[in-house]
């Protein structure tokens, strides 16, 4: 993994130079504003530092399928359940337990000493650690650059490492990432360990590999090519229709790009009145379609706008009938036409019926992935689950009814730190 820093005088200019140099799949791993020092600071500007990496050789992962009907290899040097149910505030209190000897007739109450140094392998350990990640990533950053300039001689694992690892295997277990997902991350979290790296270390190298695999997020971009068709997909009740009219308030009121509406729910009436009531605020026109060519007849009235957003019916994704009728809807669209498609799901969807609708919307067509409802939830693993199995980008995640607020590009940094313990806020 390739890991540098860069600055600029805004946060986007920061960025623009990592992906120069890194390529367009560069990670930003943290952001963070640096304030000129000496006695010229009043005279200079604040300076923005991204730290940016790239995967040389990312792991592919297996599908996770056979794992859920068959049992799995346990992690060796972890050995915990997937099923065991676990309280991460009472984990200080078995962590002692299991370090203390079972052979040992007096075995030693306390051999990490915790009476005298609070344990940094407790929730509040990690929640601490996580707030101060930019400290931890720069650690690490020059630390990395010491170790290409000197060969090391590999160290003993210590207890504390250990002990640290399996808080974040029962942590990730917590929050619903998949168990074959954790045992792949905790792999590479042993590698470190063994080599004698602090908790500090682990922690941020973790968060790194983690921050990688969701990837960077690929929110609606205009290519000055009018209009951009924006199709979005997905199971009844998820929230399509609240979402398109938060993107389209977005850009129409922060962009001031012009968008259009097509609604092909004809199914329920609310939904298309629930549209019209947002297209009429938002002074912008709408059509209702039935076939593809009432689309594109509806598309070449408005072919003069910027963004043309796209409402279709929710239905089962096991309905083949009307997943047929919704690729014929897609593919329907002229070629002339530039077109992205986005997958809604909901974040409180049970992984089993996430995996069925990745796949059966991967035969509809290719898809960016919008998370929403993550209001309505406290664990957010599937997130990453359906990222690593379905390989699409992530785009957008909703927290809230409200128009045009509740909405953001994925943050991918702000869920990896609750998928690693910290508090949500």
């Amino acid at each position: 993994m390739t890991i540098n820093k860069y600055q600029g005088s805004t946060k986007e200019e920061a960025i623009e130079k990592a992906k120069q140099e890194l390529g367009p799949a560069a990670v930003i791993l943290n952001v963070k504003e640096v304030k000129p020092k000496g006695m010229l600071r009043v005279f200079k500007g604040a300076l923005f530092e991204v730290t940016a990496a790239m995967e040389e050789k990312e792991q592919q992962f297996e599908n996770p399928r056979p794992a859920l009907n068959t049992p799995l290899k346990m992690h060796e040097s972890i050995n915990l359940a997937a099923d065991e149910k676990l309280n991460i505030s009472n984990l200080q209190g078995k962590m002692h337990e299991e370090k203390k000897p079972q052979t040992s007739p007096q075995p030693d109450p306390d051999p990490l000493n915790l009476k005298e140094q609070k344990s940094e392998t407790t929730s509040e350990g990690i929640e601490r650690r996580l707030e101060n990640l930019s400290n931890m990533l720069e650690k690490q950053f020059y630390a990395e650059g010491s170790q290409k300039d000197e060969k090391m001689e590999p160290k003993p694992a210590n207890p504390e490492g250990f002990q640290f690892i399996k808080m974040l295997y029962r942590t990730l277990l917590e929050n619903d990432v998949h168990e074959k997902y954790v045992n792949q991350i905790m792999d590479e979290a042993e590698k470190i360990m063994h080599n004698g790296s602090s908790v500090d270390y682990i922690l941020s190298s973790v968060y790194q590999k983690m921050v990688l695999k969701f990837g960077q997020p690929d929110p609606i971009g205009l290519s000055g090519k009018k209009p951009k068709v924006i199709f979005f997909i997905g199971p009844t009740g998820v929230g399509k229709t609240t979402t398109i009219a938060k993107i389209a308030s977005r850009y129409k009121v922060e962009h001031e790009k012009r968008v259009a509406f097509l609604t092909a729910d004809t199914y329920r009436i609310a939904a298309t009145e629930q549209l019209r009531i947002y297209a009429n605020i938002l002074d912008a026109p709408m059509s209702i379609i039935y076939t593809e060519d009432e689309m594109n007849e509806a598309i070449e009235r408005v072919s003069d706008y910027d963004l043309i957003f796209v409402d279709t019916a929710g239905f089962s994704h096991r309905n083949e009938a009307q997943c047929q009728d919704m690729q014929k809807l897609i593919e329907g669209l002229e070629k002339k036409y530039e077109k992205e498609v986005y997958l809604v799901v909901s974040a409180t969807t049970k992984y089993k019926d996430l995996l069925e609708i990745a796949d059966i919307y991967k035969e509809i067509a290719d898809y960016k992935l919008i998370f929403t409802k993550l209001d309505e939830t406290t664990t957010f693993g599937n997130m990453l689950n359906i990222k690593l199995y379905s390989g699409a980008v992530l785009s957008y995640m909703t927290t809230g009814q409200n128009v045009p607020d509740d909405i953001e590009e994925f943050d991918t940094q702000k869920i990896v730190k609750q998928l690693l313990g910290g508090r949500q806020e």
